[in-house]
């Protein structure tokens, strides 16, 4: 099953560095940085920028999985992690591949 169908159960593990470099390799261009999946996304206007910003919201409300979002005028910078895990999730990733699959 693709990585963006996965379902995003209410209960998860932290994943091991092997694990986190696995399913990294099975997203485009995201990156960890200071313990979070994170990626930025670029647009010709506000308009795009906010059009995305919304449909990644009801992505994240729908699953209960809610990103840090930093938005600017052509950017959103998106920041995943699992704070019940302290660390990253397979849910940090199944939302990542469900953000990227927005832009088809």
């Amino acid at each position: 099953m693709p990585l963006a169908q996965e379902p995003c159960p209410a209960v998860v593990n932290p994943l091991s560095d092997a694990e986190t470099q696995a399913l990294l390799g099975q997203v485009s261009d995201w990156a960890i940085e200071s313990g979070k999946l994170v990626k930025t996304f670029r647009f010709a206007n506000y308009y795009e920028t906010l059009a995305f910003v919304n449909a990644s919201a009801y992505i994240s409300h729908k699953v209960d999985h809610h990103p840090e979002l930093h938005v600017t005028y052509n950017t959103v910078r998106i920041a995943y992690d699992t704070h019940s895990v302290n660390g990253l999730s397979r849910n940090d990733f199944v939302c990542a591949a469900r953000t990227d699959a927005l832009l088809g």
